[in-house]
């Protein structure tokens, strides 16, 4: 089984280039099962109903988000489809589901998101505590364990990693929009990356347009960040399962300009 990640979409480049390539490379690569990351999808900030729509007319299996999860008042109309879900360790009461279990070529997959605590400026339970209570609920019952970490801190991900070694099949970070070279399968059988990258414009910082961006570092004058426009590139990671023993054998991420 081969299991598509893609990073975080940006914006309606984000979007169109994913439109574009997905089919191509879910054929080309043999995908299975693919998890797309979309809460900077409409200029940077939420997922509206259009939006949504479009990802569930491609066939993407599961979409998981983050810190702008509430962006666009839109998502209280179809947070509660299984083919999105939000921070686990959000709030209890909040919309949605942290985690969806479903069904793929005969194997159970648990996705499960979690968003971090450190300079994320967002008031959650411990992504720790609550993921490690998700999976002693479910692991009789799947099959393969998903993780996506929507944090900013490379530590904070490193330490789920180790917190979690053996305990769930994959790993991966979004968030900072900036793809890392760690990819890594650990003895216990726990395939890891630390950040995905970022499907959407390729001349930005980020994904954000690069004036708006430098005149708040240059100024400290807060100014609405909007998702800058031209040419895009598309990166994530696919992980190969064995379908004997549930493991990921081999991990390799994707760049597509």
């Amino acid at each position: 089984m081969k299991v598509l990640a893609i990073g975080d979409l940006v914006g309606n480049v984000g979007l169109k280039k994913f439109e574009k390539e997905y089919k191509e490379l879910k054929e080309k690569e043999n995908i299975d099962f693919c998890i797309v990351n979309a809460e900077n999808v409409n200029d940077g900030f939420g997922i509206t109903e259009k939006d949504f729509r479009k990802l569930v007319d491609l066939n993407v299996d599961c979409i998981t988000m983050g810190n702008h999860t509430w962006g666009k008042k839109d998502i209280f109309g179809f947070i509660d489809s299984p083919k999105i879900i939000r921070p686990a360790n959000y709030p209890s009461n909040n919309p949605g589901k942290g985690y969806r279990i479903y069904k793929c070529n005969g194997k159970k997959i648990a996705v499960i998101n979690l968003i971090g605590r450190v300079e994320m400026g967002i008031l959650s339970d411990s992504p720790f505590e609550v993921s490690e209570k998700i999976i002693e609920q479910i692991r009789n019952e799947v099959d393969i364990i998903i993780i996506d970490f929507h944090a900013e801190a490379t530590a904070e991900k490193l330490a789920l990693r180790h917190y979690l070694d053996g305990k769930a099949n994959i790993i991966f970070g979004t968030h900072t929009h900036v793809e890392t070279a760690d990819e890594f399968i650990s003895e216990k059988g726990t395939a890891y990356i630390t950040d995905i990258g970022m499907t959407g414009p390729k001349n930005s910082i980020i994904g954000m347009d690069p004036d708006v961006a430098l005149k708040r570092f240059l100024t400290s004058i807060p100014e609405r960040y909007k998702s800058a426009s031209g040419e895009a590139k598309l990166r994530g990671c696919i992980f190969e399962i064995n379908d004997e023993n549930c493991r990921v054998k081999n991990i390799r991420r994707v760049k597509i300009d």
